[in-house]
């Protein structure tokens, strides 16, 4: 096939125009000993339109059609990957094994393209402030001190967010999972989780930090009356926020209890005593999530003393070890405290009311019926930190614990 560069010529002067003061190609304006296709960097009449692109693009692919790839590759290289079905002809040939020996410097490393961390001009969408962005359900063995003076390692659920400035493009995530790893010999006290929060604050330059951390905390419970004991195991979650420079620290407890419906009791005596009809009235699984803010400067407020508080308040825990006298205890304990759920909230928050350490809280009650096919829920709040106007449209959901 004929060459195609005076055609592209043609095109070219089409475009910018044939007078002597416009830019073009050809022998009358290349410097002497200069090639045919010199292109002097000088201002043009208009830009080219898509349709000039596509007509260059048409003839180009015809003219590589017809002559070798070492043609190809003589004109431009990148030409190749312009032409259907041979976009990666002359693409090189890649190591396949795996290099072991390879070792990364600091001037490697440099070279590395990092998008994440890009400017501005890479962010897609809305250049607005995030509020949240980071890792869930990182997980790791993290110790924690109990009440009588131990230490436990748990498996721990780490979730670590800060926020994002509009100008910025993104994170790197790695580094609030590096943070972490550096406190993880620490025995974890809010103290400590202050520290990886100002650590990771300071790697992502981020003005607001949040950490939360959850566990499954085990205590020795004995039972009613048999003398037997197991493991009761309660899901907690340790929250660290900073929002415009002030902090605050939450715990969350999940506390799983038996409601006896005060109201089936009745009926279920009524039928009793009117009618010598044998009933029983309905209990069901239910779980109080209780989120509580420390006041700021107290006492420490160990995770035993706010299991010791729940129960305190609503004593029908569900058991771990049983004999039959147990379960006899415990369908009695259960007539001598039937609630609601609107009763189930207001004593939890009883008892939160008389603890000093505790500043403001939460209490989340849901009674996952036997009687109805829906569940009984109730929300109460104290003060600001936790009223919300929406809530998690999965949020009664997770409050259901199963064996």
């Amino acid at each position: 096939m004929a060459d195609p560069r005076p055609k592209l010529l043609r095109i070219y002067e089409d475009i910018v125009g044939n007078s002597d003061d416009a830019t073009h190609l050809g022998k009358s304006n290349a410097p002497r000993g200069g090639t045919e296709m010199n292109i002097h960097a000088r201002e043009v009449d208009r830009d080219p339109t898509r349709e000039d692109a596509e007509a260059a693009l048409a003839l180009l692919r015809r003219w590589a059609g017809d002559v070798s790839a070492e043609e190809v590759a003589t004109l431009d290289p990148l030409v190749s990957r312009l032409i259907p079905g041979q976009e990666v002809s002359n693409y090189p040939a890649l190591a396949r094994a795996y290099p072991d020996a390879f070792e990364v410097d600091e001037a490697y490393k440099a070279s590395m393209p990092d998008l994440q961390n890009g400017p501005s001009s890479l962010i897609k969408g809305a250049k607005q402030q995030i509020q949240h962005v980071g890792i869930s359900n990182f997980r790791l063995p993290i110790k924690f001190h109990t009440r009588d003076g131990g230490d436990l390692t748990l498996e721990t659920s780490v979730t670590g967010s800060v926020s994002l400035e509009a100008e910025k493009k993104g994170i790197n995530m790695s580094r609030i999972m590096r943070t972490f790893y550096k406190h993880a010999e620490e025995t974890f006290s809010f103290e400590v989780i202050e520290r990886a929060l100002d650590a990771y604050k300071t790697d992502l330059e981020s003005f607001d930090a949040r950490i939360q951390m959850r566990f499954s905390f085990p205590m020795q419970m004995g039972s009613l009356r048999s003398g037997l004991s197991g493991y009761q195991y309660y899901d907690i979650a340790l929250e660290l926020v900073e929002t415009a420079g002030v902090r605050k620290k939450i715990v969350h407890l999940d506390y799983v209890y038996s409601s006896t419906c005060p109201c089936s009791l009745e009926l279920s005596e009524h039928a009793r005593q009117f009618r010598g009809q044998l009933a029983t009235p309905h209990s069901q699984r239910s779980v109080a999530r209780m989120s509580v803010l420390l006041e700021d400067g107290g006492d420490v407020l160990w995770f035993e003393d706010l299991i010791d508080l729940a129960r305190t308040a609503v004593p029908t825990e569900t058991q771990v070890m049983v004999k039959r006298e147990d379960e006899q205890a415990f369908a009695e304990l259960n007539a001598a405290n039937p609630i609601f759920v609107e009763d189930a909230a207001r004593l939890f928050t009883e008892q939160l009311h008389k603890d000093q350490r505790i500043s403001d809280f939460r209490v989340i009650a849901s009674h996952q019926e036997s009687l109805h096919s829906h569940d009984a829920v109730s929300v109460l709040t104290e003060g600001k930190t936790f009223a919300a106007e929406s809530l998690d449209p999965r949020l009664f959901a997770s409050l259901f614990h199963v064996g």
